[in-house]
């Protein structure tokens, strides 16, 4: 359902646009006119963090707003309520993405099902490989959820496409080795890498860690499907406040 969705968004733009937040991250309150903003502004779909102690993919922005969501008291279940609400109001794929121990004290089974009451389209378990997750996949198979899986520039061509047999929707593509938020060299390089991708899937492409602004996602054009923003999002809110957001987005295109 998700990759049928990409592929329509993808008749009417040369790139999508993915955002990244941080559930409760100022507030709850904060999420939601940040949600609003960004879809206002034309977000095509945006993956939802439930927020872990030790987010081990992400940067320090992204660390600090995890940090600072379970300091004021984020739950899980509360994210699960939030998103409920949200797929409700906002006509766009929302996604979750965190870590595998938030699934495996939920339940995952229980998580799953959750999720797909709640009208979320897939998760993104980005410390879960498929030999250590059989019973996560099984149980997005059962409530027709997407399993979102990962390459990176050190993943080898058999390995994509082995990942590729259990991913659906799209595949996410790390930009480079390291964690989120940091600079992304744009370069030649970059483009190997992706033409690498491209072979080993006919799934849908993202790229993300390190897209800033609209030159990127220009640079983007035509090697992936969806520009991935996230840190830089966070920043601005921490430096300027939610109201930056919407302006933020619609000057990507």
């Amino acid at each position: 359902m998700l990759e049928a969705y990409l592929h329509k968004r993808l008749k009417e733009k040369d790139i999508l646009l993915m955002t990244h937040i941080v559930l409760g991250y100022p507030t709850f309150k904060d999420s939601f006119n940040i949600i609003e903003a960004m879809v206002a502004a034309g977000v095509d779909l945006m993956e939802l963090q439930i927020p872990f102690s030790e987010p081990i993919a992400d940067g320090p922005v992204i660390l600090h707003a995890n940090q600072k969501s379970l300091a004021g008291g984020t739950t899980v279940q509360a994210c699960l309520d939030f998103s409920h609400k949200i797929t409700r109001i906002f006509d766009i794929p929302f996604l979750f993405m965190s870590y595998y121990n938030i699934l495996f004290k939920y339940g995952i089974e229980r998580f799953a099902g959750a999720m797909a009451e709640g009208g979320l389209h897939g998760a993104i378990v980005p410390d879960l490989p498929p030999e250590e997750g059989r019973e996560y996949l099984a149980a997005m198979k059962k409530y027709n959820l997407d399993p979102i899986l990962i390459f990176s520039p050190t993943t080898p061509d058999e390995r994509m496409k082995y990942l590729t047999s259990f991913g659906k929707g799209f595949i996410y593509c790390v930009a480079r080795k390291g964690v989120t938020g940091v600079d992304t060299d744009f370069s030649e390089q970059l483009d190997q890498y992706l033409a690498r991708c491209r072979k080993a899937t006919e799934l849908p492409l993202a790229l993300g860690f390190g897209v800033k602004d609209k030159s990127d996602v220009d640079f983007l054009k035509g090697k992936v499907d969806i520009a991935v923003i996230g840190s830089q999002t966070i920043r601005l809110v921490d430096q300027a406040g939610v109201a930056v957001v919407g302006e933020f987005i619609k000057n990507l295109r």
